[in-house]
């Protein structure tokens, strides 16, 4: 049986993966390795929790010996590295907690990959480490990197890290870098599960600027399946766009969900930009796709849909995460027992 390290596999895209992983490949033994920060929670993946072909290792990326341990015991032959800080507001506030988990931590893994001889690495970045768009036009894969936060920057420097250890070892080591995803489990400080978690209770809308930002959408189970085909048929040593091609205005997106949740749109309230807020972002998904046979399968307004009726009926979750209740269950289910 094939063994599967994902790192960062209680946040949001990675609970998701592990949750589709598991269905889809009954051959596949999983590994979830995650430090548990404020974004990682494990009621995320509560109902795999006891799954016969799962495990969880709490771990950070950063502790060398934590990382090659893990790998070894496990005799782990593919890595999907998701672990990382993500939120920009965050790292404008404070860059060297991304600095150290992004980039120190990305390298400590591919070393201890390398020594371990895996099989396959799969980095999965963002679009966020092109920058930003004018009106027209998209990102390709030989788009030059140009990061606008410290975030981007910390995730543009993992990238290279990934991209030298292909060239220089001939390491199997393959990028992805895909525009924003939503969906459940997404946490409530991002821009879809903020707004439907506000405008449930009625409160104020906060919309950056005046809510002219564009960015791609994908669902994030289309992003799955898309990791999933690059895992299996990527070409070492390349990267992959990943996109929805899906493009949509800030604003329109906080009006979309009001009319979902037929809330009014006096809720809405304009709030002084984010610093170096990029205007655009676009991406390319056309080599995923003729490549790989890829090709998103939900649209935008049947994912906006999906995420609004997911989060209304799983009320209690987003709740415990805002009081801060999911702590305790970390406690209840592993320091308790």
């Amino acid at each position: 049986m094939r063994s599967l390290l994902v790192t960062g596999g209680a946040g949001f895209i990675g609970s998701n993966f592990v949750r589709y992983f598991l269905e889809s490949h009954p051959d596949v033994r999983l590994v979830n390795f995650d430090k548990l920060t404020y974004a990682g929670n494990l009621d995320n993946l509560r109902d795999v929790q006891d799954h016969d072909r799962y495990t969880f290792v709490r771990g950070d990326i950063c502790d060398r010996d934590a990382v090659q341990g893990t790998i070894k015991k496990y005799d782990i032959d593919a890595v999907v590295h998701f672990a990382a800080e993500s939120h920009v507001d965050r790292s404008i506030h404070g860059a060297a907690v991304f600095v150290t988990t992004n980039v120190l931590g990305t390298q400590v893994l591919l070393d201890a990959a390398r020594e371990q001889k895996v099989g396959k690495f799969l980095h999965v970045s963002t679009d966020e480490v092109y920058g930003s768009l004018g009106a027209t036009g998209k990102f390709t894969e030989s788009s030059p990197l140009h990061p606008n936060s410290p975030y981007a920057a910390s995730k543009a420097g993992s990238d290279l890290l990934v991209l030298a250890a292909a060239h220089t070892f001939g390491f199997p080591a393959v990028i992805t870098r895909c525009s924003n995803n939503y969906g459940p489990y997404q946490f409530p400080e991002k821009l879809i599960p903020l707004m439907i978690a506000n405008a449930t209770d009625d409160k104020p809308l906060p919309v950056y600027g005046e809510g002219a930002n564009v960015r791609d959408w994908l669902f994030v189970r289309d992003h799955c399946t898309a990791l999933d085909a690059v895992l299996e048929r990527g070409r070492s040593g390349e990267v992959y766009n990943i996109g929805g091609d899906s493009e949509c205005r800030n604003i329109d997106i906080v009006r979309l969900l009001l009319g979902i949740l037929r809330k009014p749109e006096s809720l809405i309230t304009f709030v002084k930009d984010r610093p170096g807020h990029d205007l655009r972002y676009a991406i390319d998904a056309s080599k995923i796709m003729s490549e790989l046979g890829w090709a998103p399968a939900v649209t935008f307004e049947q994912g906006l849909q999906r995420t609004v009726e997911w989060y209304i009926k799983h009320e209690p979750w987003w709740r415990g995460i805002i009081s801060g209740a999911y702590k305790q269950y970390y406690r209840e289910m592993y320091e308790e027992r």
